[in-house]
């Protein structure tokens, strides 16, 4: 019976011949999709694709953008970051917030707000060759269409040129099938701040601190930037400041045009087709950084082409002879003023003050090329625990995110990753960064360190890359790609690094080793002096002979000897530029002078100890006087 079902079932499914589609049929379910509509549907792809990690998101974006307001506008930036919970539940438990981001930058035109705050690629920064926070015109209007996506609430901006323009206060939403902004309100208001932006919205998220959270990228971007005043409120309503340790703002880059070797052949073709030139050689040295009318001369030689030739008329064999001599034709590096990196001084001052440790040092390479691109990569270490920060064992843990272990000596050191003074705070195993980190032979360097991992202790390592186009490798901006020619900058910048810090930890032991020696003389001094008593009858002087003692212990063992392992010579530890050293007895070194510090920073010594109570900083009367000793000794 079995057999006879399924033959009369064969015949009827041989005979559902499948349905044919026509291409009319095909071509009429095609459709142009939006830029908004696609990342409504991948928002992972720009860093929304967890509740913590989009809390954190929508925070960066809007911090980036208020410090590349400032500072192109050449103000000094006072940020305000205010992240509050919606509802009753505890900061912890709660899943819904509400991120406000203010500063005191040149403000918005009425006209633009819509478009800034609710329009995808939109922005000034992707056409200019020049060092910025930005570079999409993704990132605010994104954490925009997250907020509109997951709470239905609109961007509220409030803006101000200046104090005599009237407040515009906008609220915004993101058209997602056109890409265009939609007005819901718009209206003037009166507003306390003389000038700046304020934009704030209503997000889902999850907030919790440790690796990875607001808190410390708001850590982090305060290394970064010892040039702004920052204020953050946090979710539990407690108000952390972080006042500016540097009063100046970084050098203003400059827009730089591109470079030759920058340019793909693709890319010639349309700059051939939409230059304004009228001869090859006039297109080549203006619309080209570093293309002098003699190059250009050659380069029109080399490959071949009429000096009657129009750009516009170059075209097929022609334009790949002309792509080829530039490729084979030596021409200057690109400038770097279109840079700014953070600098030696600013990282040790943002290191210093943030993380406590007992060695500091900071590397600034000179500008390199990629692609065309210029950069300068920077590196810096925190290495130790200050003497004076030893937290005692009943402090109270501060939570961390899942699967990370509380700071221990055994742990492995920690990477704080930036591009563009940026913190970069997801995706380390893909970032060039950790790679170049986990290549450097730290062994060499005195710790110790695992076979594909990092090295072993209390150290933060510290990498930064400034680039007129960070190569980032999603648009989240959370990794930098690994060009060759990146990798060896930053492996030579941590090599640097380690170097100092070897030539540390050797004087550290022989420092060590000297008041083990001393220790161990003046163990016996008081047996010594007792009996020489004896031997004298009693009547030897014994406080005398003691001091006497001592000062021949203090010559001998410790002391100058001490000074001269350290490598102290009155101006901050010899051989180590750009590096603090902490030690019981003081700090030496580059040790940065804050702007809230009201005692002026004695610089007779190039050393000063750590007051427990408070910031200000006195001389080392230690080190003082061993200098004066070499002094004597030398005359």
């Amino acid at each position: 019976m079995a057999t006879a079902t399924a033959a009369a079932v064969a015949p009827k499914r041989a005979s559902e011949a499948p349905k044919t589609v026509t291409a009319v049929e095909m071509g009429a379910r095609q459709r142009e999709i939006s830029v908004s509509e696609f990342f409504t549907k991948n928002r992972h792809l720009l860093g929304f694709d967890n509740p913590r990690k989009a809390l954190l998101t929508c925070v960066k974006e809007a911090v980036d953008n208020a410090l590349d307001a400032c500072e192109e506008a050449g103000i000094l930036p006072d940020v305000l970051v205010k992240v509050e919970v919606v509802g009753d539940a505890p900061a912890s438990q709660a899943t819904r917030f509400r991120v406000t981001v203010a500063d005191n930058g040149p403000g918005i035109v009425r006209k633009q707000i819509p478009p800034i705050f609710a329009k995808l690629l939109y922005g000034s920064k992707f056409h200019r060759l020049r060092m910025s926070r930005g570079q999409q015109g993704i990132g605010i209007s994104a954490a925009g269409m997250y907020a509109q996506l997951t709470t239905g609430k609109p961007v509220h901006i409030i803006s101000r040129t200046s104090a005599r323009a009237a407040a515009h206060d906008f609220e915004v939403q993101i058209d997602t099938k056109k890409n265009e902004p939609r007005i819901l309100s718009e209206k003037q208001i009166e507003w306390d701040a003389r000038r700046g932006t304020q934009v704030s919205m209503e997000i889902e998220g999850r907030y919790q601190k440790g690796r990875a959270s607001v808190d410390e990228y708001i850590e982090q971007t305060v290394i970064s930037n010892p040039h702004v005043t920052l204020t953050y409120v946090t979710p539990e309503g407690e108000t952390k400041k972080y006042p500016r340790t540097y009063d100046q703002l970084p050098p203003t880059p400059r827009e730089i045009k591109p470079h030759p070797y920058g340019i793909e052949f693709g890319m010639l073709l349309k700059m051939l087709h939409d230059t304004s030139s009228h001869s090859l050689t006039g297109f080549l040295a203006c619309d080209f950084s570093r293309v002098s009318p003699p190059v250009a001369e050659e380069i029109r030689k080399t490959a071949g082409l009429s000096p009657r030739a129009r750009p516009r008329d170059i075209h097929g064999h022609a334009a790949e002879n002309l792509f080829k001599a530039i490729q084979s034709t030596k021409i200057m590096a690109p400038t770097t003023n279109c840079l700014s990196p953070i600098g030696e001084r600013a990282i040790l001052a943002g290191l210093y003050k943030q993380i406590k440790g007992e060695f500091y040092t900071a590397v600034t390479r000179p500008p390199a090329v990629y692609r065309g691109n210029p950069f300068v990569i920077e590196a810096g270490l925190a290495y130790g625990k200050s003497p004076d920060q030893a937290q005692p064992a009943t402090t109270k843990a501060e939570p961390l995110a899942e699967g990370e272990k509380h700071d221990t000596d055994d742990e492995l050191a920690r990477i704080i990753r930036y591009a563009n003074r940026v913190p970069l705070q997801y995706q380390p195993a893909a970032c060039a960064i950790t790679k170049s980190a986990l290549d450097t032979s730290w062994r060499n360097y005195g710790l110790t360190q695992s076979r594909g991992a990092l090295p072993g202790g209390p150290m933060v390592i510290f990498v930064h890359m400034a680039s007129v186009w960070v190569p980032f490798t999603s648009e989240s901006k959370e990794a930098i790609a690994d060009y060759d020619e990146i990798r060896k900058e930053m492996a030579l910048a941590l090599n640097e690094c380690g170097r100092r810090l070897r030539a540390f930890l050797r004087r550290r032991e022989r420092a060590h080793s000297e008041h083990r020696r001393r220790n161990i003389f003046e163990l016996y001094i008081e047996e010594i002096v007792e009996s020489c008593n004896r031997l004298k009858g009693g009547k030897l002087q014994t406080a005398k002979l003691k001091d006497q003692l001592q000062k021949m212990a203090n010559r001998i063992t410790g002391g100058e000897k001490t000074d001269a392992a350290l490598g102290r010579n009155g101006s901050g530890p010899e051989g180590l530029p750009h590096s603090i050293i902490v030690t019981p007895e003081g700090v030496e070194g580059e040790v940065p002078v804050l702007a809230a510090d009201a005692a002026p920073v004695a610089a007779t010594n190039g050393a000063v100890a750590h007051a427990k109570t408070d910031d200000k900083v006195r001389p080392l009367p230690r080190a003082k006087k061993a200098t004066t000793l070499r002094k004597k000794k030398k005359k």
